[in-house]
């Protein structure tokens, strides 16, 4: 039997432990990057590199800042919001048609063989069709992105349905549920691991198309930004360019982990060991 007195402080020395679990984590991440930057910084100062090709980290800062005060605000807000469409669009279809194929043995013999040869085309073969067909406004650039978005997210939740414990269907029909209930309180639960698993490579995929989407005669966006270092000599600025999208493209994944981590807070499932070799 707990006491009410005790069990206050146990609960915020919990939450206390957690909050200090997790900013190890964080601080543990950033040592890899903390130290490729000091050895970039390095090595280009000694000479081993020449600057031309490879600018130092803090030169690649200094343009950053530069950016940060005049036009970067403008690629990022553009990059953005053609990411955040093409992949509301690209993954809202693919989660429908993951749907039908999965449930639908019909649907997988009359679509699958057709989305196989799709996916395999690469991001560049798309670029000129969209061209002749949609023009170099931002329609063509979007539905590229929802290209890239469409396949990872169809291919993950089609496996996320074929993978539902058959004996779980069993149980609800022993129960007789009918499909909306079979799908809401079984398929849907058991298949949301999956489908979140589609949904970030999704959205990664959708950052990779980006590029290849901006150099549909963009003049505003990241990749913009990035034919605009290569075309006038300026590494920094290409550099500056990868960063903001590496930034981007992080931060909009961890936010989508943390809807996951909401939506399937039920599951227990393994998830590593410690350094002390506790699970």
């Amino acid at each position: 039997m707990s006491v009410p007195g005790k069990t206050l402080p146990r609960a915020q020395a919990a939450v206390t432990r957690h909050r200090s679990g997790v900013w190890r984590s964080r601080a543990k991440g950033l040592v890899l990057p903390a130290l490729i930057i000091l050895l970039l910084e390095f090595v280009v100062r000694i000479g081993w590199i020449p600057a031309y090709q490879m600018p130092a980290p803090s030169e690649v800062a200094a343009t950053l800042w530069d950016l940060g005060r005049g036009a970067l605000g403008k690629h990022v807000f553009a990059s953005l919001l053609r990411v955040l469409t093409g992949f509301v669009i690209g993954a809202s279809l693919a989660l429908l048609f993951a749907a039908w194929v999965g449930l639908s043995r019909e649907a997988e013999a009359y679509l699958e063989p057709t989305f196989a040869g799709l996916r395999a085309i690469p991001s560049l073969a798309w670029v000129p069709l969209l061209l002749l067909w949609l023009g170099i406004d931002e329609t063509s650039k979007v539905v590229l992105i929802a290209i890239g978005a469409f396949f990872p997210v169809y291919v993950n939740g089609v496996a996320a349905i074929r993978n539902i414990d058959r004996k779980l269907v069993e149980v609800g029909q022993m129960y007789r549920f009918n499909s909306r209930r079979l799908t809401l309180r079984i398929l849907l639960p058991a298949a949301l691991p999956g489908l979140f698993t589609g949904l970030r490579s999704g959205l990664s995929m959708a950052w990779m198309f980006l590029v290849a989407a901006e150099l549909i005669a963009a003049t505003k966006g990241l990749g913009y930004l990035l034919s605009d270092g290569r075309e006038t000599s300026r590494p920094d600025i290409v550099l500056a360019a990868i960063l903001a999208l590496a930034v981007l493209g992080k931060v909009t994944d961890g936010l989508l982990a943390k809807v996951e981590k909401r939506c399937v807070s039920w599951r227990d499932a393994y998830t590593g060991q410690s350094s002390g070799g506790q699970p």
